[in-house]
């Protein structure tokens, strides 16, 4: 019976210590705001500071997986290149095993210095989860209630190793039986095989070598070096399970990625072990039959994992080729640099809701950047008619689409996620940015229709006429760019230059209606031409009401505008706007004035 309600409370504490783990990395990548990920794409130039942050990173977020599944996630939507990942997956290996060396604290129980027993296990994680409960409870600003989850994490983690040892020491002290188990394990290849299947069971090659070094200190002695190292170096290849099994629905260069991790570890493992061995049958290792104490199992890990990266670093290139010959490229194939901009939108993100937030924002500045050209080919036809530019139009209001779609059902899994206050809202504004792009591509099309129907029935506009659309068609384009840059950057000033150009393109608008009527009573206009010349100004002016639709959206998901309202923004505006919002409308007019021609 004891010993049941003891090997529960052990399965208890290895959840308790998982969960600590995770809630710390979700804590550290709320705060970081996705910083981590967009230094992994920049520093991965330089295979030594990519070793660097690659380790730095995993530190971080406690997890090689993690870094690993997310640097897959990189190369596939094309941020990433496949030999910059190289140092940043041997750095992930170093950066493990700080967890190891953070569990070795578990030993300074018991000490009779009152400092030395401040940061024990035990009396921090106290110390630790009442701060953090205080930040969580007390604090209105999201970053310190994120920083009250780091706290609460750490204290989890901390609480689940000694309850893993509290319940585990009884059952191992003095077992015969353990010290069995570990003499047949001193076999490499069952060793590694250990470490390999309680990795891809923990999903952690920190929490496999955590539940090792929590044996060995309970075990009085029954854990040995000889059977101690081949599980860790089996915790290494184990850990390559999930970015395999991640990688295979992505593009070839992700799969390639997934499997440098795998060579390296693979290869790391049989060049230790074949120097150990031939070590130990030629002269012999002092240590090989001693017990292995937390402490050298914290630093074997470290040095293991340092010492392989070491070797490799001159053999980065070797990786690569070996990982580009396992997945090949097929004859006549394009290669995987091209992509999509629906691949930014990697379902591996969504661990990381802020790192998804930014690619779903670059898949919508996308949405915008086609629509932009779609206006500028546009504009051309009707000087002069090619049906090549046609079908671009086409091409790209289908890529619009496909991203409207794409990233709408993207939008919807992000949405159920864990996110904070910010990103729910930015999540909210994206719903309806995707909208505002599409119609603006829409009404870009209708304009392009316009033009076919002009051409077919061999009619056109004036030369005034043109002169008079090129006016309106600048700060068209000017206007649709302003937005872009404004979803990009979300800089207020940006965002505040949009409603006035809107105000001038209405007025371009109304004023270029009066001329064309002018234009109609004096008989100068044919009656079907102008009806296409109005459809025209209708479509523009709907371009950059959806303009001012983006940017009032945008404003809102600043915090301090959260309760803006559309129209009571647009009258106070327009109505009794403030001087810069006058001078800015004085500035555009003055660009884009119908007297200039």
């Amino acid at each position: 019976m004891t010993v049941f309600f003891n090997v529960l409370t052990a399965i208890g504490g290895l959840a308790l210590f998982m969960f600590g783990m995770n809630t710390l990395s979700a804590g550290l990548e709320k705060t970081s705001g996705g910083l981590m990920e967009k230094i992994l794409a920049r520093v991965s130039g330089n295979i030594f500071t990519s070793v660097l942050f690659g380790a730095i990173v995993t530190a971080a977020v406690q997890s090689s997986t993690a870094t690993t599944v997310i640097v897959i996630g990189l190369v596939n939507a094309g941020l990433l290149k496949l030999r910059g990942a190289v140092g940043i997956i041997m750095g992930a290996n170093i950066g493990t095993t700080v967890t190891a060396q953070i569990l070795r604290l578990a030993q300074l129980d018991g000490s009779d210095n009152f400092f030395v027993n401040l940061i024990t296990p035990t009396n921090l994680s106290a110390i630790l989860a009442i701060a953090g409960i205080i930040l969580i409870m007390f604090s209105k600003k999201n970053k310190y209630k994120t920083v009250g989850e780091i706290l609460i994490g750490v204290a989890i983690l901390f609480t689940g190793i000694n309850t893993m040892r509290s319940s585990i020491g009884p059952m191992l002290s003095g077992s015969d039986a353990v010290k069995r188990v570990f003499e047949v394990l001193q076999n490499p290849l069952l060793g590694i095989l250990v470490g390999i299947v309680v990795t891809i069971c923990t999903q952690s090659s920190a929490a496999a070598v955590g539940i090792l070094q929590v044996i060995s200190s309970e075990s009085g002695g029954a854990v040995l070096f000889a059977s101690a190292f081949p599980i860790i170096m089996g915790t290494n290849i184990g850990t390559c399970a999930t970015p395999l099994l991640s990688s295979l629905k992505s593009s070839k260069n992700a799969k390639r990625a997934a499997l440098l991790h795998f060579y390296f570890n693979l290869l790391g493992t049989i060049m230790f072990l074949a120097v150990i061995y031939i070590v130990q049958f030629t002269i012999g290792w002092p240590f090989w039959e001693k017990e292995f104490t937390m402490d050298n199992i914290a630093n074997f890990h470290t040095i293991f994992n340092v010492v392989v990266t070491m070797v490799f670093i001159p053999f980065a290139g070797a990786l690569e080729k070996l990982a580009c010959l396992t997945v090949r490229d097929k004859p006549g194939e394009e290669d995987d640099d091209t992509f999509s901009k629906e691949d930014l939108l990697d379902e591996r993100f969504l661990v990381t809701p802020n790192v998804a937030i930014a690619q779903t924002k670059e898949a919508v500045v996308q949405m915008g950047i086609y629509a932009r050209k779609n206006f500028k080919t546009v504009r051309g036809l009707f000087e002069k008619y090619d049906l090549k530019e046609i079908e671009k139009i086409q091409e790209r209001e289908d890529l619009i689409d496909r991203l409207e779609d794409r990233v709408g059902q993207y939008l919807i899994k992000l949405n159920d996620c864990a996110l904070n206050e910010d990103e729910s809202r930015m999540v909210t504004t994206l719903f309806h940015l995707i909208s505002e792009y599409e119609r603006i591509g829409d009404y870009t099309v209708n304009i392009s229709e316009t033009a076919t129907v002009l051409y077919e029935e061999e009619i056109g506009f004036s030369e005034q006429a043109q002169k008079e659309l090129g006016v309106v068609c600048d700060a068209i384009t000017e206007i649709i760019g302003l937005a872009i840059e404004a979803t990009k950057s979300l800089d207020m000033e940006v965002l505040t230059e949009i409603e006035p150009l809107e105000e001038v393109v209405d007025r371009l608008v109304e004023e270029l209606k009066a001329v064309h009527i002018d234009r109609s009573k004096k008989g100068l206009c044919n009656i079907e031409v102008g009806i296409h010349f109005l459809d025209i100004l209708t479509n523009v002016e709907r371009i950059s009401d959806h303009c001012s639709n983006i940017a009032i959206y945008l404003i809102s998901n600043k915090k301090q505008y959260e309760t803006l309202k559309k129209h009571e923004y647009l009258d106070d505006l327009h109505h009794s706007g403030n001087k810069e919002y006058e001078n800015k409308i004085n500035e555009y007019a003055s660009r884009f004035s119908l007297k200039a021609i």
